[in-house]
């Protein structure tokens, strides 16, 4: 708690010593404005340049606040013009605007009105970046890339710049585990399985922006040691009704299907949205796995290779519907419901060749598991916005009830046999899996512009999640089952947290400040049932902690052309409420997953700083350290490999990386990520003292292509050199996709067809280190090169934009329940 104490204080005075400097450096010239639409609200996201009058050549370029406002800062005394755009509506041009004596000028608000026409009358021909940098997050614009077409949130996150998804669908962020993925600013609370499972079900036909935030401000929950992915699905509030739909076929190993629409209707004070999606989906797998055992004085004894299909074919529906009804132009209440199914099965053969110390086979275990599974997720969001004034001052709540309820039914049937195939051993077991999760989440924020261009946030928030996870494994023999009282129990885990923040930020001429600090305090009981062989078990844990932000903005000129940030935040990772249960699950007669009711939570410091020049070109350094890492953990028992989630001691990652967009020909766009990592990893392990690192390069880059006025073509694709996570090294992996888009019926409308993984190079392959008396490696085949065939077609009338809300507050247990 002293060094938590320390951390605060330093922060603090740091803050106090930086604002008394700023305040001496503070120079120049302001302008500053706001822009509304014609109902008088924010238009987040409208763009704003400012001219010098005489030649109207360019000052600086800026996206305007989510309040609408805007300041132009560090002026020279001249004349000055000031254009006002955004989508869907008419450009706005400002009269002269006068700077004399360098005294700060304060503009009316500029009203852009709607071009008012409907979508079937109007090309809208604008496309957004595929990378815009803030000062505290990247967003990423999912339809900005044509290769995206058809992909589900899975694959679009894979292709994100420092995203890194695993065979399993485990997602890293910059060589970090553990990061908090949301839906519309809410946590998922699902286990990394039922998570993958979830996303690949949504498709990227109902995604907008993906935010990427590896130093999350104090408003967002702590948890999450690598940062905050916030995935943002589509919901507009235009007026009239409006729709798209869009459906496509694809084409890998085997076929898959994904239909979506998105509806919304606006009248008078009421907005009806709804976004409905289905996709069924039939892929392939193919693993392989060989170990050597050994001795203990370093003889091979055995060996084991290990080749597994898996083909599951599952049905996914997705659902999102809600209201908001618009009491007074102040006042907001909204309603919105989600909901989730999804059904599989797979017959997953896994063969198994043992070999004796001299290379001779041994035996051969045939193993054949059949699964059904079933995942069903119910939520509602009760929310309030309520706007005091035409400052900004705003308060917002949010109720949410989320209930996951998932079950599995397994059998496995496994068969050995005499290298002459003579039948020696045969063995049928069976299991149930059911699995209850509900999630009950309350929050309020306030937001209060001060003077000066600062604003003070403050925010409270509480959830509480219960679980109830039961795993029933039954020996069948000759048809009839018995129980397992080896591995049959039930674990029940209560959790409660609360948090509380405050966050500041304010401009200072060039230099611009955000602070904040988080308090939450978790507190959890777990319990472990037991059966009528095996007495029960129980742990409570309660810990409070602090949570310091702070990003410091310079811009090195006058124009703003070059601006320094940076940048520190402290996270805190708390396990998955799946691997905080005991139970073992079985995958084949050699390898098994258990959980760990041990588990601690990991905390990360996370410091970076960075340049970047008129959002064109960024570059930063970024240092972590993280305490009590969680990671998955590889042990031995026989010649049984146990995986479970352990604490692995410290971790240190010093990064690098560069993100660049540039216009090569008017009618050529390109993106370009790069970064170089090293990872660390050092602490006290089962096999003994663990100190590994490793050196990863990892690129991220898309080519767009405006070929004609309805023709437009892309080339995209990402390369990972492979690197050191824990016990596991991967080797280098990548792929290369293509897509090309027409335009038909007058704009409305568009045919795109996009080739994933076009050389089948995505291949998640590597080795397991430090397991005692053995070695191991594995190697993935995966369905990735697939063939996709998409229409889309929007429909309606629009007449007004206003601005889109942000609602729900339980993304981040919602999260860790997958």
């Amino acid at each position: 708690m002293a060094m938590k104490l320390k951390q605060v204080f330093f922060l603090t005075l740091f803050t106090l010593l930086l604002f008394n400097f700023v305040h001496a450096q503070t120079k120049g010239g302001k302008i500053s404005g706001s822009v509304l639409d014609d109902a008088k609200k924010p238009l987040d996201g409208a763009t704003v340049i400012l001219l010098v009058a005489k030649d109207s050549s360019l000052v600086s370029t800026q996206l305007v606040n989510p309040d609408g406002s805007f300041t132009f800062q560090n002026l020279k005394d001249d004349t000055y013009l000031i254009k006002a755009t955004y989508v869907g509506y008419k450009n706005y041009r400002s009269g002269d605007v006068i700077v004399n004596q360098q005294k700060p000028v304060n503009l009316s608000a500029f009203i852009l009105s709607s071009t008012g026409k409907a979508l079937n009358e109007v090309a809208v021909t604008a496309q957004k970046s595929y990378i815009q940098q803030k000062i505290d997050r990247t967003v990423v614009n999912v339809g900005a890339l044509i290769s995206n077409t058809g992909a589900n949130a899975l694959e679009v996150l894979e292709k994100t710049p420092g995203v890194q998804v695993d065979a399993d669908g485990n997602i890293t962020y910059k060589g970090k585990s553990g990061v908090l993925v949301m839906i519309d600013d809410k946590p998922t609370y699902l286990s990394a399985a039922n998570l993958a499972t979830y996303l690949r079900s949504l498709p990227s036909s109902s995604l907008d922006q993906i935010e990427l935030m590896d130093n999350p401000p104090a408003k967002y929950d702590a948890g999450g040691n690598a940062g905050v992915i916030n995935i943002k699905t589509k919901k507009n509030t235009i007026r009239g009704f409006n729709a798209v739909v869009s459906a496509d076929y694809a084409q890998g190993f085997y076929g898959r299907t994904n239909e979506s629409i998105n509806l919304n209707y606006r009248i008078n004070k009421v907005n009806l949205f709804a976004n409905l999606a289905y996709n069924e989906q039939r892929t392939f797998r193919r693993l392989e796995i060989d170990r050597d055992y050994f001795d203990a004085n370093g003889n091979r004894t055995s060996s084991l290779k290990d080749i597994s299909y898996f083909r599951p074919t599952s049905n996914n529906t997705n659902i999102k519907a809600g209201m908001d009804y618009f009491i007074s132009p102040k006042t907001t209440w909204g309603v919105v419901f989600t909901g989730n199914i999804s059904t599989d099965h797979d017959n997953s053969p896994v063969y198994s060749l043992l070999y004796g110390k001299n290379g001779q086979l041994d035996s051969t275990i045939n193993t054949l598991n059949t699964s059904k599974n079933n995942f069903n997720s119910k939520g509602i969001n009760l929310n309030y916005t309520h706007k005091f004034d035409s400052t900004g001052r705003t308060l917002t709540f949010d109720l949410d009830y989320i209930r996951d309820v998932s079950g599995s039914n397994q059998l496995f049937v496994n068969n050995t046999f005499l290298p002459d195939g003579t039948l020696t051993n045969s063995r049928t077991l069976s299991d149930n899996l059911p699995a209850i999760i509900n999630i009950y989440s309350a929050k309020a924020d306030y937001s209060h512009p001060l003077k000066g261009k600062a604003k003070l946030e403050a925010g409270v928030k509480s959830s509480y999640v219960n679980t109830n996870n039961a795993a029933n494994y039954f020996n069948v023999i000759d048809n009839v089952s018995t129980i397992d009282y080896n591995n049959t129990n039930r674990f029940l885990y209560k959790e409660n947290i609360n948090a509380a923040y405050v966050n500041f930020n304010k401009n200072f001429g060039r230099f611009s400040v955000q602070t904040g600090l988080r308090l939450e305090n978790t507190n959890g009981n777990g319990h472990q049932l037991g059966n009528a062989q095996k007495a029960d078990s129980s742990f409570i844990n309660h810990y409070t902690d602090l949570f310091p932000t702070a990003y410091f903005s310079y811009n090195l000129d006058t124009a703003g052309h070059n601006v320094l940030v940076l940048s520190y935040g402290r996270r805190i990772g708390r396990p998955n409420y799946g691997s905080l249960n005991p139970f073992t699950f079985f995958v084949d007669e050699f390898t098994y997953f258990s959980g760990n009711p041990f588990l601690k939570p990991q905390f990360t410091d996370n410091y970076k700083l960075a340049y970047s020049f008129k959002s064109l070109f960024t570059v930063a350094v970024a240092y972590n350290h993280t305490t009590d890492v969680q990671g998955e953990t590889i042990h031995k028992s026989g010649n049984i490999f146990i995986s479970t989630q352990g604490n692995i001691g410290q971790q240190k990652i010093f990064d690098f990386s560069i993100n660049t967009n540039f216009q090569p020909a008017k009618w050529w766009l390109v993106n370009l990520y790069a970064e170089v990592y090293k990872n660390t990893y050092q602490g006290a392990f089962y096999t003994g003292y663990l100190n590994q690192s490793g050196n990863t390069f990892a690129a991220n880059g898309n080519n767009q292509f405006t070929l004609t006025k309805t023709w437009s073509a892309e080339l995209s694709g990402f390369y990972d050199s492979g690197g050191t996570y824990g016990q596991f090294v991967t080797i280098p992996k990548g792929m290369l996709n293509a897509a090309i888009q027409k335009k038909i019926l007058s704009n409305k409308g568009s045919i795109k067809l996009n080739m994933r993984d076009i050389f089948h190079t995505f291949s998640p392959s590597g080795t397991i280190t430090n397991i005692v008396g053995a070695t191991s490696t594995f190697h993935n085949f995966l369905d990735t090169r697939v063939a996709t065939l998409a229409f889309t077609y929007s429909f309606g009338k629009s007449t007004n934009v206003p601005q889109k809300r942000d609602t729900g507050g339980a993304d981040s247990e919602q999260g860790r329940a997958h």
